[in-house]
């Protein structure tokens, strides 16, 4: 792992993380963490299980601090950008993978270089836009913000998305970040076999 700063293209300066792997990269993965005005950064325990597994299965990962001055989801999308340009040196598709906050952030990212979503425990509303890519939602049976029953509805109505249930698991995912890591590993892994097919 090696720390870096990210600067955006309006000013921000963000404090970020590199994971890698030896020898080529499959793709790379922008992490995005829950809200920071309730405690959420880059060292959460469902980032960070994402941020140790990802560089393990061969994706180069980011992780990194949303902007100090809270932008409600709409500045916070040029962090991602920011991110982004920080790996365009590394092979294969770009990812975006988020949790909660972040999961909604990650939904609205519009770079054309985001091959996929992931989505955990995102609090969806059916005003939400669908994401133009493949994306994964990962939905926590007993979500205290939209339990798996709310979301499955919503999601089945875009065009390009999987919804798979985290069983046993509320919003704050304890006990459960491996497995969130591991289906997020796999179906990440399964996008990049589909383009390279």
């Amino acid at each position: 792992m090696r720390s870096l700063s990210l600067h955006t293209s309006d000013g921000q300066q963000l404090a970020a993380d590199i994971g890698e792997r030896d020898g080529d990269a499959l793709g790379a993965v922008v992490l995005c963490h829950p809200h920071p005005l309730h405690g959420g950064n880059r060292f959460n325990i469902v980032v960070d299980a994402l941020f140790t597994a990802l560089p393990f299965a061969g994706f180069t990962t980011i992780r990194f601090d949303f902007r100090a001055a809270h932008d409600g989801g709409v500045g916070e999308r040029l962090d991602v950008v920011a991110a982004l340009d920080a790996v365009d040196g590394a092979p294969g598709p770009r990812f975006v993978v988020g949790y909660s906050f972040g999961a909604l952030v990650a939904l609205t990212a519009t770079d054309e270089r985001v091959a996929g979503i992931v989505a955990v425990a995102p609090p969806l509303t059916p005003q939400l836009e669908p994401p133009q890519v493949p994306t994964l939602v990962l939905s926590p049976r007993h979500d205290q913000f939209c339990p798996a029953e709310t979301a499955a509805p919503i999601v089945a109505a875009w065009p390009r998305a999987e919804f798979e249930v985290v069983e046993d698991a509320d919003h704050f995912l304890a006990g459960r970040t491996v497995t969130v890591a591991e289906r997020t590993v796999a179906w990440l892994d399964r996008q990049v076999t589909a383009r390279s097919g």
